[in-house]
Protein backbone atom coordinates (compact mmCIF):
# COMPACT_ATOMS: atom_id res chain seq x y z
CA UNK A 1 0.00 0.00 0.00
CA UNK A 2 0.78 3.74 -0.36
CA UNK A 3 0.03 5.82 2.40
CA UNK A 4 -1.23 8.86 2.02
CA UNK A 5 0.02 11.92 4.34
CA UNK A 6 -3.00 14.16 3.36
CA UNK A 7 -1.78 17.78 5.27
CA UNK A 8 -3.25 21.07 5.75
CA UNK A 9 -1.17 24.15 6.67
CA UNK A 10 -3.28 25.93 9.41
CA UNK A 11 -2.12 29.66 10.07
CA UNK A 12 -3.34 33.40 10.38
CA UNK A 13 -2.63 34.92 6.87
CA UNK A 14 -0.11 37.25 7.01
CA UNK A 15 -1.91 39.13 4.28
CA UNK A 16 -4.94 39.95 6.90
CA UNK A 17 -2.84 41.31 9.40
CA UNK A 18 -0.87 43.60 7.34
CA UNK A 19 -3.84 44.76 5.90
CA UNK A 20 -4.84 46.04 9.49
CA UNK A 21 -8.09 44.02 10.10
CA UNK A 22 -8.86 43.31 13.93
CA UNK A 23 -8.00 40.13 15.32
CA UNK A 24 -11.58 38.43 15.21
CA UNK A 25 -11.77 38.98 11.24
CA UNK A 26 -8.25 38.11 10.68
CA UNK A 27 -9.06 35.07 12.64
CA UNK A 28 -12.31 34.39 10.75
CA UNK A 29 -10.17 35.29 7.47
CA UNK A 30 -8.01 33.22 7.88
CA UNK A 31 -9.19 30.42 9.58
CA UNK A 32 -12.69 29.75 8.57
CA UNK A 33 -13.39 32.03 5.77
CA UNK A 34 -16.76 32.27 3.56
CA UNK A 35 -17.80 28.65 4.79
CA UNK A 36 -15.27 26.45 3.68
CA UNK A 37 -12.27 26.64 6.73
CA UNK A 38 -11.46 24.83 8.90
CA UNK A 39 -15.12 22.81 10.61
CA UNK A 40 -16.34 22.85 7.00
CA UNK A 41 -13.22 20.68 5.62
CA UNK A 42 -13.25 18.92 8.71
CA UNK A 43 -16.69 17.79 8.31
CA UNK A 44 -15.95 16.49 4.59
CA UNK A 45 -12.84 14.70 5.64
CA UNK A 46 -15.12 12.85 8.50
CA UNK A 47 -18.12 11.97 6.33
CA UNK A 48 -15.18 10.28 3.71
CA UNK A 49 -13.07 8.77 6.62
CA UNK A 50 -10.13 10.52 5.75
CA UNK A 51 -7.46 11.26 8.01
CA UNK A 52 -5.40 14.15 7.48
CA UNK A 53 -2.52 16.44 9.34
CA UNK A 54 -3.15 19.97 10.14
CA UNK A 55 0.20 21.50 10.70
CA UNK A 56 -0.72 24.49 12.95
CA UNK A 57 1.71 27.79 13.48
CA UNK A 58 1.11 29.08 16.68
CA UNK A 59 3.38 32.00 16.36
CA UNK A 60 0.79 34.45 15.90
CA UNK A 61 -0.64 33.75 19.32
CA UNK A 62 2.60 36.08 20.65
CA UNK A 63 0.08 39.20 19.46
CA UNK A 64 -3.38 37.36 19.16
CA UNK A 65 -2.77 34.88 22.60
CA UNK A 66 -3.70 31.85 22.85
CA UNK A 67 -7.30 31.56 22.76
CA UNK A 68 -7.69 31.60 18.70
CA UNK A 69 -5.29 28.55 18.91
CA UNK A 70 -7.05 26.68 21.39
CA UNK A 71 -10.58 26.64 19.31
CA UNK A 72 -8.98 25.74 16.51
CA UNK A 73 -6.77 22.71 18.18
CA UNK A 74 -9.63 22.05 20.08
CA UNK A 75 -11.89 21.44 16.71
CA UNK A 76 -9.35 19.25 15.26
CA UNK A 77 -8.48 16.87 18.16
CA UNK A 78 -12.40 16.53 18.38
CA UNK A 79 -12.84 15.74 15.04
CA UNK A 80 -10.38 13.11 15.22
CA UNK A 81 -7.88 14.52 12.94
CA UNK A 82 -3.77 14.87 14.35
CA UNK A 83 -2.33 18.60 14.66
CA UNK A 84 1.55 18.83 14.27
CA UNK A 85 3.73 22.09 14.49
CA UNK A 86 3.90 24.55 11.50
CA UNK A 87 6.25 27.99 11.80
CA UNK A 88 5.76 31.29 10.20
CA UNK A 89 9.27 33.25 11.51
CA UNK A 90 7.90 36.92 10.86
CA UNK A 91 5.62 36.58 13.47
CA UNK A 92 8.50 36.99 15.94
CA UNK A 93 8.15 40.55 15.71
CA UNK A 94 4.60 41.33 14.49
CA UNK A 95 2.67 44.03 16.43
CA UNK A 96 -0.80 45.00 16.58
CA UNK A 97 -0.28 48.56 16.15
CA UNK A 98 2.47 48.10 13.74
CA UNK A 99 1.53 45.91 10.60
CA UNK A 100 4.60 46.32 8.93
CA UNK A 101 7.14 43.51 8.47
CA UNK A 102 9.95 43.45 10.96
CA UNK A 103 11.87 39.93 10.71
CA UNK A 104 12.74 37.67 8.09
CA UNK A 105 9.83 35.66 6.52
CA UNK A 106 11.98 32.59 5.63
CA UNK A 107 13.20 29.89 8.30
CA UNK A 108 16.39 29.18 6.40
CA UNK A 109 17.26 32.37 6.65
CA UNK A 110 17.97 32.35 10.38
CA UNK A 111 21.19 30.64 11.80
CA UNK A 112 21.10 27.34 13.20
CA UNK A 113 21.14 28.94 16.66
CA UNK A 114 17.90 31.03 16.26
CA UNK A 115 16.19 27.98 13.85
CA UNK A 116 15.97 25.99 17.18
CA UNK A 117 15.00 28.59 19.34
CA UNK A 118 12.48 29.68 17.11
CA UNK A 119 11.57 25.71 16.74
CA UNK A 120 11.17 25.35 20.74
CA UNK A 121 9.33 28.69 21.46
CA UNK A 122 6.52 27.21 18.81
CA UNK A 123 6.37 23.85 19.71
CA UNK A 124 5.76 25.19 23.57
CA UNK A 125 2.75 27.75 22.71
CA UNK A 126 1.34 24.64 20.49
CA UNK A 127 1.22 22.73 23.66
CA UNK A 128 -0.12 25.68 25.99
CA UNK A 129 -3.06 26.20 23.30
CA UNK A 130 -3.81 22.39 23.84
CA UNK A 131 -1.92 20.19 21.40
CA UNK A 132 0.11 17.05 22.63
CA UNK A 133 4.05 17.22 22.04
CA UNK A 134 4.39 17.66 18.24
CA UNK A 135 5.98 14.69 16.50
CA UNK A 136 6.28 16.52 12.89
CA UNK A 137 7.00 19.60 11.25
CA UNK A 138 6.83 21.92 8.13
CA UNK A 139 8.19 25.14 7.85
CA UNK A 140 5.94 28.19 6.07
CA UNK A 141 6.62 28.44 2.64
CA UNK A 142 8.52 24.83 2.54
CA UNK A 143 11.18 27.08 4.18
CA UNK A 144 13.86 24.94 5.61
CA UNK A 145 17.12 23.41 5.21
CA UNK A 146 19.59 21.12 6.68
CA UNK A 147 20.14 22.89 9.92
CA UNK A 148 16.41 22.95 10.17
CA UNK A 149 16.11 19.28 11.07
CA UNK A 150 19.16 19.27 13.34
CA UNK A 151 17.13 21.51 15.09
CA UNK A 152 13.84 19.17 15.11
CA UNK A 153 16.27 15.86 15.68
CA UNK A 154 17.43 17.93 18.95
CA UNK A 155 14.03 18.65 19.75
CA UNK A 156 12.66 15.35 19.67
CA UNK A 157 10.70 15.86 16.46
CA UNK A 158 10.94 12.45 14.22
CA UNK A 159 9.38 13.68 10.82
CA UNK A 160 9.86 16.63 8.77
CA UNK A 161 7.71 17.67 5.91
CA UNK A 162 9.15 20.61 4.21
CA UNK A 163 11.21 18.91 1.38
CA UNK A 164 9.46 20.66 -1.98
CA UNK A 165 11.12 20.36 -5.10
CA UNK A 166 8.95 22.92 -6.65
CA UNK A 167 10.11 25.81 -4.57
CA UNK A 168 13.84 24.13 -4.31
CA UNK A 169 16.77 25.24 -4.19
CA UNK A 170 14.97 28.46 -1.99
CA UNK A 171 13.46 28.75 -0.01
CA UNK A 172 13.05 24.76 0.66
CA UNK A 173 16.40 24.31 1.01
CA UNK A 174 16.89 20.75 2.39
CA UNK A 175 20.14 19.49 1.56
CA UNK A 176 18.16 16.61 -1.57
CA UNK A 177 17.46 16.18 -5.15
CA UNK A 178 14.35 18.25 -6.13
CA UNK A 179 12.94 14.85 -7.72
CA UNK A 180 12.83 13.51 -4.34
CA UNK A 181 9.81 12.63 -3.25
CA UNK A 182 10.46 9.34 -1.92
CA UNK A 183 10.61 9.22 2.23
CA UNK A 184 14.04 9.14 3.47
CA UNK A 185 16.19 9.24 6.63
CA UNK A 186 18.19 12.69 6.28
CA UNK A 187 20.30 14.71 9.29
CA UNK A 188 18.32 13.06 12.43
CA UNK A 189 14.67 12.76 11.20
CA UNK A 190 12.60 11.13 8.55
CA UNK A 191 11.98 13.62 5.58
CA UNK A 192 8.57 12.69 4.54
CA UNK A 193 8.79 15.05 1.16
CA UNK A 194 6.25 17.23 -0.41
CA UNK A 195 4.62 15.26 -3.45
CA UNK A 196 5.41 16.95 -6.89
CA UNK A 197 4.48 15.68 -10.67
CA UNK A 198 6.56 17.36 -13.50
CA UNK A 199 5.11 20.60 -15.16
CA UNK A 200 7.35 20.69 -18.07
CA UNK A 201 10.40 18.59 -18.75
CA UNK A 202 12.86 19.36 -15.42
CA UNK A 203 10.16 22.07 -13.66
CA UNK A 204 8.15 20.35 -10.69
CA UNK A 205 4.65 21.09 -9.72
CA UNK A 206 3.69 20.44 -5.78
CA UNK A 207 0.67 17.83 -4.88
CA UNK A 208 -1.89 21.13 -3.86
CA UNK A 209 -5.11 21.82 -4.31
CA UNK A 210 -4.74 25.27 -5.67
CA UNK A 211 -2.15 23.60 -7.89
CA UNK A 212 -3.73 20.78 -10.12
CA UNK A 213 -6.40 19.70 -11.60
CA UNK A 214 -8.54 17.25 -10.76
CA UNK A 215 -7.27 15.26 -13.56
CA UNK A 216 -3.42 16.40 -12.36
CA UNK A 217 -4.50 14.63 -8.99
CA UNK A 218 -6.22 11.67 -10.45
CA UNK A 219 -3.28 10.80 -12.62
CA UNK A 220 -0.87 11.22 -9.60
CA UNK A 221 -2.80 8.95 -6.99
CA UNK A 222 -3.01 5.98 -9.80
CA UNK A 223 0.26 6.87 -10.57
CA UNK A 224 2.02 6.90 -6.54
CA UNK A 225 -0.23 3.40 -6.62
CA UNK A 226 0.63 1.89 -9.83
CA UNK A 227 4.79 2.40 -9.13
CA UNK A 228 4.13 1.32 -5.20
CA UNK A 229 5.34 4.48 -3.89
CA UNK A 230 6.63 4.89 -0.45
CA UNK A 231 4.06 7.80 0.35
CA UNK A 232 2.17 10.02 -0.83
CA UNK A 233 2.06 13.81 0.75
CA UNK A 234 -0.57 16.06 -0.62
CA UNK A 235 -0.82 20.13 0.82
CA UNK A 236 -3.70 21.94 1.43
CA UNK A 237 -4.55 25.36 3.76
CA UNK A 238 -7.02 26.65 6.24
CA UNK A 239 -7.67 29.53 3.95
CA UNK A 240 -7.52 27.82 0.54
CA UNK A 241 -10.70 26.79 -0.61
CA UNK A 242 -11.61 31.17 -0.69
CA UNK A 243 -10.41 33.33 -2.56
CA UNK A 244 -7.83 35.73 -1.53
CA UNK A 245 -9.61 38.47 0.55
CA UNK A 246 -11.23 35.52 2.74
CA UNK A 247 -15.18 36.55 2.11
CA UNK A 248 -15.80 33.93 -0.94
CA UNK A 249 -15.88 30.37 -1.78
CA UNK A 250 -13.49 30.02 -4.82
CA UNK A 251 -16.02 27.30 -6.35
CA UNK A 252 -12.72 25.44 -8.65
CA UNK A 253 -10.41 24.77 -5.25
CA UNK A 254 -13.76 23.97 -3.52
CA UNK A 255 -14.58 21.62 -6.31
CA UNK A 256 -11.12 19.90 -6.34
CA UNK A 257 -11.29 19.52 -2.05
CA UNK A 258 -14.24 17.28 -2.64
CA UNK A 259 -13.14 15.32 -5.40
CA UNK A 260 -9.89 14.82 -3.93
CA UNK A 261 -12.12 13.58 -0.58
CA UNK A 262 -13.96 11.43 -2.64
CA UNK A 263 -11.08 9.93 -4.79
CA UNK A 264 -9.07 8.67 -1.49
CA UNK A 265 -12.01 7.30 -0.63
CA UNK A 266 -12.33 5.25 -3.33
CA UNK A 267 -9.08 4.23 -2.80
CA UNK A 268 -8.69 3.92 0.50
CA UNK A 269 -7.76 -0.18 -0.43
CA UNK A 270 -4.54 0.76 -1.77
CA UNK A 271 -3.77 4.23 -0.76
CA UNK A 272 -5.11 4.85 2.85
CA UNK A 273 -4.82 8.03 4.51
CA UNK A 274 -2.41 7.98 7.98
CA UNK A 275 -1.57 10.20 10.34
CA UNK A 276 2.26 10.69 11.65
CA UNK A 277 1.17 10.00 15.03
CA UNK A 278 0.07 6.33 13.53
CA UNK A 279 3.58 6.32 12.80
CA UNK A 280 3.21 4.21 9.54
CA UNK A 281 5.91 1.56 8.19
CA UNK A 282 7.75 3.31 5.29
CA UNK A 283 9.95 2.41 3.02
CA UNK A 284 12.91 4.50 3.26
CA UNK A 285 15.28 5.28 0.06
CA UNK A 286 12.71 4.45 -2.83
CA UNK A 287 13.19 5.08 -6.24
CA UNK A 288 10.09 7.20 -6.17
CA UNK A 289 9.68 9.06 -9.70
CA UNK A 290 7.10 12.33 -10.19
CA UNK A 291 4.36 11.56 -12.46
CA UNK A 292 5.87 12.85 -15.78
CA UNK A 293 4.53 15.81 -17.85
CA UNK A 294 1.59 16.11 -20.21
CA UNK A 295 0.82 18.68 -21.98
CA UNK A 296 -2.43 17.92 -22.70
CA UNK A 297 -3.14 17.79 -18.87
CA UNK A 298 -1.21 20.86 -18.26
CA UNK A 299 -3.05 23.00 -20.63
CA UNK A 300 -6.70 21.90 -19.65
CA UNK A 301 -5.64 23.14 -16.05
CA UNK A 302 -4.18 25.98 -17.20
CA UNK A 303 -7.54 27.32 -18.65
CA UNK A 304 -9.37 26.08 -15.48
CA UNK A 305 -6.57 28.27 -13.51
CA UNK A 306 -7.53 30.94 -15.96
CA UNK A 307 -11.31 30.63 -14.72
CA UNK A 308 -10.77 30.70 -11.17
CA UNK A 309 -8.15 33.77 -10.96
CA UNK A 310 -10.11 35.79 -13.33
CA UNK A 311 -13.70 34.20 -11.96
CA UNK A 312 -13.28 33.25 -8.79
CA UNK A 313 -10.79 35.15 -7.03
CA UNK A 314 -12.62 38.29 -8.72
CA UNK A 315 -13.14 39.87 -4.70
CA UNK A 316 -9.33 39.24 -3.70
Amino acid sequence: MTPVFLTIDTEIAWRHHAAGLGPDVVEARSIEPAGVGLRWQLNRLGCHGLKATFFVDPMPARIYGLDPFKRIIDAILTAGQEVQLHLHPNWTKARLGDRSVHAGFELSDYPADAQRELLSEAASLLMAAGAPRPIAFRSGSYSANDDTLRALASLGIVYDSSHNGAHHPWPSAIGLAATQIAPVRHRGVVEVPVTTIEDTAGVWRNFQICALSVEEMTAAIDHAIADRHAALTIVSHSFELADRSGMTANGVHVRRFEALCQLLSEREASAPTTHFIDRPSLALDACDKPLPASRWRRGRRQVEQAWSNLVSERSA
